[in-house]
């Protein structure tokens, strides 16, 4: 009996670490993309982000580009990339308000003020990039 209870929780074990690494491995589309980009809140393409709530784009940055957003008093940077999806045009988002959407089918939504899905959970929140501001500018790295 010792021995079947044995195996059955070795099996039980196994088939739980197995989930574990597949939605590990779900979060692996967006490639680790080396970004070290500094913005001034006084160019117009930025100014915005001197309010509370308030998004700028950053092009040709990360995977797809990169929203910056002001959560009061601290920034956060997002990549623009959908990172439930394997790159293509449709996983670039475009932006309403707070929240990103992807282009594909999907449509996976995401909350700029937390980085986690809307709806539905997926497995993978946005990427998350470091922002340090210094004065008017605004340092953005991984």
């Amino acid at each position: 009996m010792k021995k079947i209870i044995f195996v059955l929780s070795f099996l039980l074990l196994m088939t739980c670490k197995k989930d574990d690494d597949n939605n590990i491995n779900n979060c692996n589309f967006l490639l680790n993309v080396g970004v070290n980009r500094t913005i001034s809140l006084n160019l117009p393409q930025y100014s915005q982000l001197q309010f509370v709530t308030e998004v700028a784009y950053v092009p040709n940055e990360g995977n797809a580009g990169i929203y910056v957003i002001n959560v009061g008093g601290n920034f956060r940077a997002f990549d623009a990339a959908d990172p439930n999806h394997t790159p293509d045009t449709c996983s670039i988002m475009s932006r309403e308000g707070t929240f990103v959407t992807c282009g594909c089918s999907d449509e996976n939504q995401y909350n700029l003020l937390t980085g986690f899905s809307q709806g539905g959970q997926l497995p993978c929140a946005l990427q998350e990039y470091r922002v340090t501001a210094n004065g008017s500018e605004l340092t953005i790295t991984n």
